[in-house]
């Protein structure tokens, strides 16, 4: 590894496990495949959270009720 990956890395890992904890808490809590979320906000980010939001718990559809 380069001097570069090792000091990215340090911030990459919390980045992940935090957004893997928190896909994994909040699908179980929501009846989702939990496993699912927690591995794939394990492999990479931002794009597992905002899958997540978007067509797990239907964001779009809470601001078309607000708007109205």
């Amino acid at each position: 590894m380069t001097k570069e990956e090792l000091y990215i890395l340090p911030l990459v890992i919390p980045i992940l496990l935090t957004q893997s904890i928190y896909l994994f808490i909040d699908a179980r809590k929501n009846g989702h495949n939990y496993w699912f979320w927690g591995i794939w906000g394990l492999i990479q980010c931002p794009f597992p959270i905002i899958f997540y939001l978007l067509f797990a718990k239907k964001v779009w559809r809470k601001f078309k009720r607000i708007e109205k």
